[in-house]
């Protein structure tokens, strides 16, 4: 399992990729963000976009989930997160790219109040198959502490 006490300041992780479906931006947006430039080529064709492009929030739903994957396959002892700071989607993501997800170690505390628990505070970047960074956001996350630890 894996605890608060095994972070590292500084320590990147390579937490995977993932690869965008047309279909899957079409049906998010349509449900979630509705914009024209997220439904249809012709639409995105008269934006700075040129054509179908997945909305920031699909974007960030298909990071989560690469993320949580990583998580659950190292048993992370999460807590959740309190909150997203400075998420920024800073170049379109189309059909058939490649996404991969990395997550670097900014900070960590142990509570006082709460002695088997703290958290980190990291930044996460997304890279397309060009290595465009394409979004990135820093997080708090609410993490155990090993058992022993004090």
């Amino acid at each position: 399992m894996l605890f608060l006490d095994d972070i590292e300041v500084g320590q990147v992780n390579e937490f995977g990729s993932v690869t965008t479906d047309r279909d899957e931006m079409i049906a998010f947006a349509t449900r979630y963000d509705p914009q024209p430039f997220h439904l249809s080529d012709e639409a995105a064709a008269q934006t700075y976009f040129g054509k179908l492009a997945a909305s920031g929030w699909h974007t960030a739903a298909m990071t989560m989930r690469v993320m949580v994957d990583w998580f659950m396959a190292h048993q992370a002892a999460g807590l959740g997160s309190p909150g997203v700071d400075n998420l920024r989607f800073l170049k379109p993501v189309y059909a058939g790219d490649k996404l991969t997800v990395t997550g670097e170690i900014l900070s960590k505390r142990y509570s006082k109040s709460k002695p088997g628990m703290g958290s980190f505070r990291s930044r996460t970047d997304v890279h397309n198959q060009d290595g465009v960074l394409v979004m990135s956001f820093e997080s708090e996350m609410l993490m155990l502490r090993r058992p022993s630890a004090d």
